[in-house]
């Protein structure tokens, strides 16, 4: 006689680390910090044709402390780059952070004294989604790869 056998029906084994990843990943609540045209195409992922309610993500919400995925999209000039950090410390952890477009992830071709080389250098970027600008679609498969990420995380603190 099997284990599957002694266990009464209707009764599911999972372990905290799984339980608690999928909830995590099924519903992640996005904090949108649009600066430039990649805005726009952050915007359009979350109308009809692109549908992030699929990916349990409904609406962007309007404040820090109700997020916990920040996409940064676009140029972060170095007076908005004191904000940025402001509101990523605002948001209630486990947090994460994707860097939308060239210009969030490297500055793009903005090589001056007013803009960011990078969002990286003053938040944990998670996930880098490359394109000027990108596609919904490369948006969409930044939050996939996300979530692969946060499935394979494990709750338990780490020993320091």
């Amino acid at each position: 006689m099997g284990l599957e056998e002694k266990i009464p029906e209707g009764i599911l084994l999972t372990t905290v680390d799984k339980m608690t990843n999928w909830a995590r990943k099924s519903s992640l609540w996005p904090l949108g910090f649009g600066l430039a045209c990649c805005a726009i195409e952050m915007m359009s992922t979350y109308g009809p044709r692109f549908d992030l309610a699929r990916f349990g993500m409904e609406v962007m919400r309007p404040s820090p402390r109700q997020a916990d995925l920040m996409i940064v999209s676009g140029r972060v000039s170095n007076k908005m780059a004191p904000v940025l950090k402001r509101l990523y410390g605002q948001m209630p952890n486990p947090k994460w952070v994707i860097s939308m477009g060239a210009c969030a992830s490297t500055g793009g071709v903005f090589n001056n004294y007013a803009i960011l080389q990078g969002v990286d250098k003053i938040l944990p970027v998670d996930i880098y989604v490359p394109g000027c600008p990108p596609r919904p679609e490369q948006l969409i498969e930044g939050i996939v790869k996300l979530q692969e990420k946060i499935k394979s995380e494990s709750v338990r603190r780490k020993k320091k």
